[in-house]
């Protein structure tokens, strides 16, 4: 019995895969060849519309099936189509079109501030490219840094195009900027001006009861200042009583 049902699951299998077989190698092209079929005409490199006005005369229906992204061809341009031109087709069928668009634009990022390496890795990621790189001191921003783009940030390119950046090689060898210290702790202001190559001077006490003890109250040169070379920086700091004076004199002697 099973050997019987097996016997007839093969022989009903090998005659549907005759029956396709035959509807498609022979009875199919014998009736579109029977029917009404003609050459179809090409229509690459014609505008969109006027390539499925042409399909249309000629009894076709065209559609858009894919789209290239390109600068080098106009928007719009029929760049390939399926069935190929000069094949025969049964009038009424669906001919599929590629077409050009133009290509989009990218968001140009913000680069100021980020290191060489993460602004590189960041533009190749969006198919842009760095082709220009220069190298000046610049006190604003650490050596190894940003310090200008072009296109700035927010502006829209086309993939591929080039930006130009500037590497901040840092503080110049005879520059000395002085920092903003009002607000700071003691201890900060004296880590921002290591940073900016100066030195802590006088530190002069006076009472303040509204503010943290031992923060900056005012600086003996302006913020911002430009010193031609490493020079002290006095300070004057809050504390809360005479008591707090005496103790910081006390500790520094």
């Amino acid at each position: 019995m099973k050997h019987r049902i097996l016997n007839f699951l093969i022989a009903l299998f090998i005659t549907s895969i005759l029956i396709f077989l035959f509807f498609e190698k022979i009875a199919m092209p014998i009736y579109i060849r029977k029917g009404n079929s003609i050459r179809l005409i090409n229509v690459r490199g014609k505008i969109l519309d006027r390539g499925i006005n042409e399909l249309k005369i000629s009894g076709f229906n065209g559609v858009v099936f894919d789209t290239v992204y390109t600068s080098n061809i106009e928007p719009q341009t029929i760049i390939d189509q399926y069935p190929p031109s000069g094949q025969k087709v049964k009038k009424g069928r669906t001919i599929r079109l590629k077409i050009a668009r133009p290509e989009k634009m990218i968001d140009v990022p913000s680069l100021v501030g980020q290191s060489k390496r993460s602004a590189e890795i960041k533009i190749q990621q969006l198919g842009l490219k760095i082709d220009t790189i220069y190298v000046e001191y610049n006190p604003d921003y650490p050596k190894g840094t940003v310090a200008w783009q072009f296109p700035k940030s927010g502006d829209q390119i086309r993939r591929g195009f080039g930006l130009q950046i500037t590497i901040s090689e840092g503080l110049p060898p005879d520059f000395y900027q002085v920092p903003q210290l009002f607000g700071l702790s003691l201890n900060n202001a004296k880590k921002k001006l290591d940073n900016s190559r100066l030195k802590l001077g006088k530190v002069t006490y006076q009472q303040n009861e509204d503010l943290v003890p031992y923060t900056v109250l005012d600086q003996s040169i302006s913020p911002g200042t430009v010193l031609s070379k490493s020079s002290q920086i006095n300070v004057i700091v809050s504390v809360l009583n005479l008591q707090d004076i005496f103790d910081s004199i006390q500790n520094q002697k």
